[in-house]
């Protein structure tokens, strides 16, 4: 899988994952939840529409590249959204949460980067 940074730089890596919609569909979902929240150990936040984790496929990785991902890498998790700029891809998930709050803008985004961070075409 390709991955884009706003810096400039790209890679490819191969992942071992889950998808996060299959997450989402072994969670009760209440029917007002339009985001989710992905939170890190290290206060470290961001969200995607919960639309957008059903519809896609947005992985969540625990290997890369043949490897368990290291501590110091992303381990436990890490969120693989190929569609959207690296920000998105959040490491060390720790928590997710389900919200309606549709104003709800992590790291990066309540600093000014976009909340959609789709790559331009």
């Amino acid at each position: 899988m390709h991955a884009y940074c706003v810096e400039g730089w790209d890679i490819t890596i191969l992942w071992q994952s889950f998808l996060a919609r299959d997450l989402a569909a072994e969670a009760k979902i209440e029917p007002t939840a339009k985001i989710v929240i992905f939170h890190a150990y290290d206060g470290y936040s961001t969200s995607l529409p919960l639309e957008y984790i059903i519809d896609n496929d947005i992985i969540m990785a625990y290997e890369m590249n043949d490897a368990v991902i290291p501590p110091e890498r992303s381990f436990p998790l890490q969120l693989v959204a190929e569609s959207k700029y690296g920000y998105k891809w959040i490491k060390w998930i720790t928590r997710i949460e389900l919200s309606d709050d549709m104003d709800y803008r992590g790291y990066w985004e309540s600093r000014g980067f976009s909340n959609d961070a789709d790559l331009l075409p």
